[in-house]
């Protein structure tokens, strides 16, 4: 049974549907993410499940019980928003037992819980500083410190990195996930960041337009996109048409790209729904799968002939740019030997790396 289940769920502002017919379960103790570009509706998702705006249609159901008409403070959720929400005049212990006085917990317990929470997120000595002596990454533990003392039964996290460096961002990041593991938490995180979410996340749900278009682990969502939307969306994605030459019971299937016209074999995942034969379908490949070949030929298929356009270093990783009789793609490596713009050379699409995409 799961955790939280959302049924239907929508959400109108005007003429814009911010979530639309949304139905998803969470399970216990996992952290969750919503990935999606801004003006997705993640964020309205998530005040919907918090209470802090009301649904137009559909019901939240927590732990076996009916929560849509449910107020906020009677949920029992923490939050950490974007922006920290701590209030400036109060110094960082009052911050952080600010809720737990809000549930009239006597002060000695309170003086208690706040050191533990301030010891958990790596703050202890900091209870009688003030908000404003803090830098951002602190502010953001100061608010995480303060959702997690009133032991909530759900964490629900809107971007609360989104405002910190990189470097800050992915080390509190960690923090954050050994935290919510360690005490057996069931987190919804937010997010518009995927290399966010594939490292915060054990489930990911991706978000356009307050519709849900897939739900899978990381490596799942990665690896194999749902549709167009989400391959475009996540990473880098070669995208080409093709036309299906093969019949619809093959398990490994025949195209021919529309440009280069080149025959193309894709092996059928699980459950794959196909277009009709000779009509334009998009295929995927992610660079890194492209494989390089030295020699004249190679034993294999989806072997073809490019030529290299152009190479950019980009640190750990190199992209080089092929054109293969129009067709241009990108492929990512990790050393580049004796390799030059101009160069001909021969690169293999593995039929098992190509997706087969509906739009």
């Amino acid at each position: 049974m799961p955790l939280l289940s959302l049924d239907g769920i929508s959400k109108r502002y005007d003429t814009t549907n911010a979530v639309n017919d949304f139905s998803l379960n969470i399970e216990g103790g996992e952290i969750f993410g919503l990935l999606g570009q801004s003006g997705s509706g993640k964020s309205t998702l998530l005040r919907l499940v918090a209470g802090l705006e009301k649904l137009d249609k559909g019901t939240l159901v927590f732990d076996n019980k009916d929560i849509t008409k449910q107020k906020t403070e009677e949920r029992g959720f923490g939050m950490v928003f974007q922006s920290h929400a701590l209030f400036p005049h109060l110094n960082v212990h009052e911050n952080v037992a600010f809720g737990l006085k809000s549930q009239g917990v006597s002060k000695n317990l309170i003086d208690e819980k706040v050191n533990e929470m301030l010891s958990l997120v790596h703050l202890s000595g900091y209870e009688n500083r003030r908000i404003e002596e803090l830098s951002g990454g602190e502010q953001q533990r100061v608010a995480i410190a303060r959702a997690l003392a009133i032991e909530p039964k759900l964490l629900l996290f809107d971007e609360p990195f989104s405002n910190l460096d990189v470097t800050l961002r992915e080390s509190t990041g960690k923090e954050l996930r050994h935290i919510v593991k360690n005490l057996d938490l069931t987190a919804i995180y937010v997010t518009h960041d995927q290399d966010e979410a594939y490292t915060l996340c054990d489930r990911i749900g991706v978000i356009h337009k307050g519709q849900l278009l897939q739900v899978g682990t990381p490596r799942e969502i990665y690896n194999t996109p749902a549709n167009v939307t989400v391959a475009k969306f996540l990473g880098k994605n070669n995208l080409f048409q093709a036309l299906r030459l093969s019949k619809m019971k093959d398990t490994t299937q025949e195209f021919q790209t529309l440009t280069g016209e080149h025959l193309i074999l894709a092996n059928l995942k699980e459950n794959q729904k196909l277009s009709p034969i000779n009509q334009p379908v998009t295929l995927s490949i992610r660079p890194e799968l492209i494989k390089f070949f030295s020699g004249a030929s190679f034993p294999g298929d989806n072997v073809l002939k490019a030529e290299v356009k152009e190479i950019q270093f980009s640190g750990a990783i190199t992209i080089v740019k092929l054109d293969a009789d129009g067709l241009i793609l990108e492929a990512l490596v990790f050393r580049l030997i004796g390799l030059s713009v101009g160069d001909t050379i021969l690169i293999g699409l593995p039929p098992d790396s190509i997706n087969i995409l509906p739009d």
